[in-house]
């Protein structure tokens, strides 16, 4: 397939995960990708991934934004997807959530975002044509304990989602978002890590206990979040704004099910 031929994308969060997994979709399906995060030790040439290069990015810098996509447009001189992958966590609870935190995690899941939207939206708008993808969280509809700061930057990023369609979709601009369940990912084995040690168990137990409850009986892989940022950012959801894709296997079925 090359559903992104002739097409460029900058993908943030591009590091590991499902950032990552994007990067890899993208260029395979044939498009040019500027993979972006803070975690690249240096701007590199290119990217471990054919067809993308590495950049680093905080995207708490306005500065690091503009940035990055004035090289895109000074590259290939349009951007045709933006996908937003980048993202924190910290276990929190309303009432023990500091100052510090709480701008932390919305400074980097939602603000962030913001943040790039706001700077390829105008070139996106020009050219009468682009996409945004926007990665959200189960979380943003039923967060567990723990899930305060995370879950509500993951529900301001569907708001602002559907906010861009609503307002770009007369000038060809889409904007979808995906909201995955459990992904095995270094932060998802990071907080299953800590389940471990309250509980006592192993990693792979806690996962195990999570299948449980879902409906496919297992956690995604990233690949398959990729492809439903694929599917979101190509033509072949042309008629597709507005629209949150839930992939969480199943989860949000079962009256128990616990967030990601």
């Amino acid at each position: 397939m090359s559903r992104f031929s002739n097409k460029t994308a900058i993908v943030t969060g591009a590091a590991s995960g499902i950032g990552q997994a994007v990067v890899e979709a993208l260029a395979r399906e044939g498009a040019s990708v500027i993979a972006a995060d803070i975690g690249f030790g240096a701007p590199q040439a290119a990217g471990s991934v054919p067809g993308s290069e590495s950049q680093v990015l905080d995207v708490r810098s306005e500065d690091d934004v503009n940035r990055l996509v004035n090289l895109a447009i000074a590259r290939w001189g349009h951007i045709d997807l933006l996908v937003n992958a980048a993202g924190v966590m910290v276990a929190d609870d309303v009432a023990d959530i500091t100052d510090e935190t709480w701008h932390k995690i919305l400074d980097v899941n939602l603000t962030g975002a913001m943040r790039l939207c706001r700077a390829v939206t105008p070139h996106m708008r020009d050219r009468g044509t682009g996409s945004i993808v926007n990665i959200s969280s189960v979380a943003a509809f039923n967060a567990s304990a723990g899930m305060a700061s995370y879950a509500a930057s993951k529900a301001g990023l569907v708001a602002l989602t559907r906010a861009l369609a609503n307002r770009y979709g007369s000038a060809g601009i889409r904007a979808n978002c995906v909201c995955p369940g459990w992904v095995r990912t270094r932060m998802s084995e990071s907080e299953m890590a800590e389940f471990a040690q309250t509980n006592g168990t192993t990693i792979e137990q806690e996962f195990e206990r999570v299948a449980q409850r879902i409906a496919l009986g297992r956690v995604a892989l990233p690949s398959e979040i990729a492809s439903c940022v694929a599917f979101l950012g190509s033509d072949d959801a042309s008629f597709v704004t507005g629209a949150v894709l839930v992939a969480d296997g199943g989860a949000r079925t079962a009256a128990t099910a616990r967030s990601n």
